[in-house]
């Protein structure tokens, strides 16, 4: 009786290998390839990068929430501190909508100084949605995770992205990033923030990169990094890497007057 034939799943196509220990390396390269990929393809050059906190909701669905606490006849506490917060919802909006208006705007130029967020709720919602509303294209890095993650209706479909390595995805933030927009945020803008300083400070990143540091009465009382300059932790012209702001009008003048002095010619290697 003959045997049958065997027909052995051939490696890249086994799920079991895949995500297996083994092929670890073979993720961390598909999450390189793939984006860079679809990058080329959609002619993105380069971006701007919002970083933000995930829980900051609209200023009308605050609203809403703060009503029905009231209705309750519930502590309104953190309802009217959540109202408070959404502010920077509508900041990084109305900036993210303005800078693309500016970028569609530029002539001679495709694809410019993209829109990008970590693709999720909150700020980053906030971002995509300005970019959109402003009809721009609009880039969302979402990663995997148990809790708050989900990715926002208003990215891009063909530029939506979801990362398993936060390594990778802070990869891309940074190799596109032509300036840097922090809102109030958790532990995870303040890694993205820091991040992005260590890599100018220490000349990873080469080119000229604008940070926004928007929010004083929020980063005032989380970080005081002049103490830092104090102890001689950090030099005192480290503190001239980010520019500190509660206008959005001067946010926008400076993104725009940095990038049009440093930046509109063609892009160079990133970092």
């Amino acid at each position: 009786m003959a045997r049958k034939p065997i027909h052995p799943v051939k490696a890249y196509r086994s799920e079991k290998f895949l995500s297996s220990p083994d092929a670890r390396t073979i993720r961390i390269l598909a999450e390189y390839l793939e984006p860079h990929s679809r990058f080329d393809k959609e002619q993105i050059k380069d971006t701007i990068v919002f970083f933000g906190s995930a829980r900051i909701i609209s200023p009308s669905d605050a609203r809403y929430l703060l009503e029905n606490e009231r209705a309750a006849g519930n502590d309104l506490g953190v309802a009217e501190k959540r109202l408070h917060m959404s502010q920077y919802y509508e900041h990084s909006r109305d900036l993210a909508c303005r800078l693309t208006k500016w970028s569609k705007n530029l002539e001679g130029t495709e694809r410019r100084f993209v829109i990008c967020s970590g693709g999720g709720p909150g700020i980053m919602e906030a971002a995509n949605k300005g970019a959109s509303e402003a009809k721009g294209l609009n880039v969302g890095l979402n990663i995997s995770l148990p809790l708050e993650q989900f990715e926002n209706p208003y990215i891009s479909r063909k530029l939506a992205f979801e990362f398993h390595y936060f390594f990778m995805r802070k990869f891309w933030f940074a190799y596109l990033a032509k300036a840097v927009v922090v809102m109030p945020g958790g532990f995870g803008t303040l890694d993205e923030f820091f991040e992005m300083l260590t890599l100018i400070q220490t000349k990873k990143i080469e080119k000229r990169l604008p940070i926004i540091l928007f929010g004083t009465e929020y980063w005032d009382n989380v970080i005081n990094l002049q103490t830092m300059v104090d102890f001689g932790t950090i030099a005192q012209e480290d503190m001239d890497l980010f520019f500190v702001t509660d206008s959005v009008n001067d946010a926008f003048n400076y993104i725009v007057n940095d990038l049009t002095e440093n930046a509109l010619k063609e892009p160079t290697p990133n970092m």
